[in-house]
C-alpha cells in the first residue's frame, strides 16, 4: 500500500526529502554513524541502481541493509556466497513432482532467494564466475530464466554485493565488465572512537530498537519514476561526460591520468553521474541538480570503473586520489 499522497512532482519531491530524513532516523536507531554510506544506499535505490560495498567484517553491513529493508517495507534476502554455490542456489530450480490423482509427472519451479526486493550478496567474490553471472544477469534484466520459462523478479529490485578487501585467498574477482553493472562502489570505514563506544553499549545491552516502515515498494517505484522526470541542464550533462572523458588515458589531456590510469570509465559512468545527481538533489529538497551533486556522487561512480596502472600501484596512488585530481582539474 502506498504511504505517500501528493498532487504534483514538486510536492512529491518535498515528501521524498522528508521521508529520506525519517528513514535515516529509523536506521540510526540500530546503526551508529555511517551517514554517507546510508545516503549513498538511498541514492542508488531511488535511482534504480545496485551497490558494491567494500568493508572488513564486523562493520554492520548486513544489519544496515536489513534495517533499510524494514524501513522501506521491502522483502530482504541474504545470500552467502561460497566456492560451492551453484547458480540454481540463487535463481531457483525445477523440481519433478507427480500428480497423485492422475499419476502425471511435471516440473515445478521453486524460486530461489534472488526473488526478493533487497538482495544482500555477501562476499560475492568467493564464488566462481558462473555463479556470479547468474546474479548479474538478474541485476541487468530483472528476470530469471529456467528451462523454457522466464520469471520476472519483484520490483523494486536492488542488489547490494559485499567484498572483503583484506582476505583475497580463494576468491574470484569480478571482471571489469561485471563491475560496471554496479551503480556505486561504496567504501565502509571503521567507526570513530566515540562511535565505537556507542556501538559496544548498544550491542551488549538487552534493548532492541524497533524500526517502523516509512515507504512501501509502490512508493519506491513511483519515486524512481519521479527521479527520471527531474530536469537537468545540458551544461551539467556536458560536465558529467567531460569528467568521464578525462578519466580515459586514450582521450585525456591530463598527464597524471595517462601515467596512472590503464583504463577509464565507460558511458555508464556518465549516465550514473546524472541519475545520482538528480536523486541527491531531490533528497536535499531541490528540484534540479547542480554541480555539487555530480561531484558528490563522482567517487562511488568512478571508484570501480577507473583501472589503475602499474605506475599507480608502485607509487601507492589510489583510485580516490585520481578521482580527486580529475575533479580539481575539470572546470565546472
Amino acid at each position: 500500500m502506498s504511504k505517500l499522497t501528493y498532487d504534483d512532482d514538486a510536492q512529491a519531491a518535498e515528501l521524498l526529502s522528508k521521508s529520506a530524513g525519517t528513514i535515516k532516523q529509523q536506521i540510526a536507531q540500530r546503526i551508529v554513524g555511517q551517514e554517507q554510506v546510508i545516503e549513498e544506499l538511498l541514492i542508488a535505490l531511488l535511482s534504480g541502481g545496485h551497490i558494491l560495498l567494500i568493508g572488513v567484517p564486523g562493520l554492520a553491513k548486513t544489519l544496515m541493509i536489513s534495517t533499510l529493508a524494514e524501513a522501506l517495507e521491502l522483502k530482504f534476502s541474504r545470500i552467502q556466497f561460497t566456492p560451492d554455490l551453484m547458480p540454481s542456489d540463487i535463481t531457483g530450480t525445477e523440481v519433478l513432482e507427480q500428480n497423485r490423482s492422475t499419476g502425471e509427472r511435471f516440473f515445478r519451479f521453486v524460486k530461489g532467494p534472488v526473488f526478493g526486493n533487497i538482495i544482500l550478496a555477501d562476499e560475492i567474490n568467493r564464488t566462481p564466475p558462473k555463479t556470479q553471472a547468474a546474479l548479474l544477469q538478474a541485476m541487468q534484466e530483472h528476470e530469471v530464466t529456467a528451462g523454457d520459462q522466464t520469471y520476472k523478479l519483484p520490483e523494486p529490485f536492488f542488489v547490494l554485493a559485499t567484498q572483503n578487501p583484506i582476505e583475497q585467498e580463494g576468491t574470484y574477482p569480478l571482471p571489469e565488465a561485471q563491475l560496471d553493472r554496479f551503480m556505486f562502489n561504496v567504501n565502509i570505514d571503521y567507526p570513530s572512537d566515540d562511535e565505537e563506544v556507542e556501538v559496544v553499549k548498544r550491542t551488549t545491552g538487552a534493548m532492541e530498537a524497533e524500526v517502523k516502515s516509512v515507504l512501501s515498494g509502490e512508493d519506491i517505484l513511483e519515486l524512481q519514476k519521479l527521479v527520471r522526470r527531474v530536469p537537468v541542464s545540458d551544461r551539467l550533462v556536458e560536465y558529467s561526460v567531460k569528467l568521464s572523458n578525462k578519466s580515459r588515458p586514450q582521450r585525456s589531456d591530463m598527464e597524471f591520468v595517462k601515467k596512472y590510469v590503464r583504463w577509464g570509465a565507460g558511458p555508464r559512468a556518465s549516465q550514473y553521474l546524472i541519475l545520482g545527481a538528480k536523486t541527491r538533489a531531490v533528497l536535499y529538497g531541490r528540484l534540479t541538480p547542480a554541480i555539487e551533486d555530480v561531484r558528490a556522487v563522482a567517487y562511488p561512480v568512478f571508484r570501480h570503473r577507473i583501472i589503475t596502472s602499474f605506475n599507480a600501484e608502485a607509487e601507492g596512488i589510489s583510485t580516490d586520489q585520481i578521482i580527486a585530481r580529475i575533479l580539481e582539474n575539470v572546470e565546472e
